[in-house]
């Protein structure tokens, strides 16, 4: 057993606790690390036998179960690379991803099977559907996993340092990047993790999409290092939340401030007993204080904030239960292994209550991009220091705080989205002149876009016709909620529109 056979070790060590309960399938599954262990030696024993070895890709287009798990740690056992796709995604933009990952296989659900056609046709893959019918072409998960050979499989040559997963983040110039996700990276996350109160004994329920950061690493793995149980669901339900909440005596749960503020609304609120929980961890956006008030008021909940990013950590501040009032709006301090400082745009460190860029460094980032050196060497500066892009600060006590984007991302209901991507296939809509696509403020979804165009002269489109083109090109949750048609956009003396300036006209 090495490094990357983290279910072996479960299975050494507690073979028959209770490790993962999958409440999307009907019936449940429950497996203890036994169990689970079987299954991945069975799949990696089938991704050898197509002739998956070290440092291949494994893709993944699924909505949440536990396949994703399964191809993950088979992955691990093998050396092999667990790349999971977001499913939002649309075939072209999948495409585009794989021309630099070159996956050899793709995992799908058929929910997505126009989609896995259409990136097939034009990219030679293996592929494997999870539920009928598949294409032609395609076997089916299950049948290989349960047909394959359960003995232990490992790879001996697999080293901390290589990488176990692929996790995409946006880029500002719209391509996508996809971070390193290393078994050390893993291990050092994980420790940060057990030091803000993870135990041996917790149990913890899982409402993020498995292709992020937050889904598989923020508690799962963490989890399964420390040999307690996670719960799937395939995707958020809000009365199935409380449901499973309460049914599975869950101990902790995370989710982003949208999910919090559609749990109150649903029909069981008033009745869910939620008194195991011993904490509940907010991220992606700060989470409003009368929400934090009414779950402890009602509900008796201890609240923990927090920040993380995909190249790093993922998890990188904490807010204790005791601050969350105290310090609303505040990330919190950095978590134990990860140094963070402010810089100005000389790079010179700044003191408490300046603002400038966050930077950080420690043992939990991630080895770069794959397959994009430049970008890679140009996230650190000459000290090590990760460049975030977010304009910070921190107080005389240590607690910091997200002032603004230095980039022009903003977050959509726990999505990242980058304006520049959309801007680029907006450019595409032959009546576009120029554009521009801001974030703005939304009860629901924390900020949506909007996007502010200017057309060509003598040409017209609509709203609904740039949305239309928009949704035909893009993942839904990226296309702009409305779009502004302007005679001009505010442009600085330099030549760069002035997106601040839209902002304070809209917000």
């Amino acid at each position: 057993m090495y490094i990357g056979d983290y279910l072996g070790r479960r299975d050494l060590y507690t073979p028959d606790k209770l490790a993962f309960v999958d409440a999307g399938k009907n019936p449940e599954w429950r497996l203890n690390f036994h169990q689970a262990n079987l299954r991945a030696n069975r799949l990696a024993n089938w991704f050898k036998s197509v002739g998956i070895i070290r440092g291949d890709r494994v893709a993944i287009l699924a909505r949440d179960g536990y396949e994703h798990l399964d191809c993950f740690f088979a992955c691990a056992k093998l050396g092999a690379v667990h790349t999971a796709l977001n499913w939002r995604l649309s075939w072209r933009e999948i495409h585009e991803i794989f021309q630099f990952v070159k996956p050899k296989i793709l995992i799908y659900s058929t929910d997505f099977q126009s989609t896995v056609e259409s990136v097939s046709s034009q990219f030679p893959l293996i592929l494997m559907h999870l539920d009928w019918p598949g294409l032609p072409n395609s076997s089916h998960f299950e049948t290989c996993v349960q047909a394959s050979p359960g003995e232990p499989i490992t790879c001996d040559e697999v080293e901390a340092e290589d990488t176990a997963a692929l996790i995409f983040t946006g880029g500002t110039t719209g391509l996508p990047k996809a971070a390193q996700v290393s078994h050390r990276m893993i291990a050092w996350n994980t420790l940060n993790t057990v030091i803000h109160d993870v135990t041996h004994n917790d149990i913890f329920l899982n409402v993020f999409p498995m292709f992020h950061t937050g889904g598989m690493f923020v508690y799962t793995l963490p989890q399964v290092i420390f040999g307690g149980t996670t719960i799937l669901i395939r995707q958020f339900d809000p009365q199935q939340v409380l449901t499973l909440l309460e049914r599975e005596k869950v101990t902790i749960f995370g989710a982003v401030p949208t999910m919090y503020q559609m749990l109150t609304t649903a029909s069981n609120w008033a009745t869910a007993d939620l008194s195991t929980l011993r904490f509940c961890t907010s991220g992606g956006a700060p989470l409003p204080v009368p929400l934090i008030e009414k779950y402890t008021a009602e509900k008796g909940i201890r609240f923990k904030q927090g920040f993380g990013m995909t190249e790093f950590g993922p998890g990188i501040f904490a807010l204790a239960p005791e601050d969350a009032i105290r310090k609303a709006g505040s990330i919190g301090r950095p978590n134990f292994f990860v140094d963070a400082r402010i810089v100005d745009d000389e790079n010179q460190f700044l003191g408490p209550d300046q603002a400038g860029e966050l930077v950080l460094k420690g043992p939990s980032y991630c080895s770069g991009y794959f397959s994009d050196p430049a970008a890679s060497s140009s996230a650190l500066d000459h000290r090590g220091f990760f460049h975030t892009g977010d304009i910070a600060r921190y107080d005389e006590e240590g607690y910091f705080y997200i002032v603004d984007r230095k980039k022009d991302m903003f977050i959509s209901g726990g999505e990242n989205v980058h304006p520049a991507e959309i801007e680029k296939v907006l450019y595409q809509h032959p009546a576009v002149l120029m554009c521009a696509v801001i974030g703005l403020p939304d009860a629901r979804w924390g900020e949506v876009g909007k996007a502010c165009v200017v057309l060509k002269p003598g040409a017209s489109a609509s709203e609904n016709e740039l949305i239309t083109f928009l949704q035909d090109r893009l993942a839904r949750y990226k296309v702009p909620k409305s779009v502004t048609f302007l005679p001009a956009l505010p442009i600085s003396p330099a030549g760069k529109i002035l997106k601040r300036e839209l902002r304070a006209m809209f917000s």
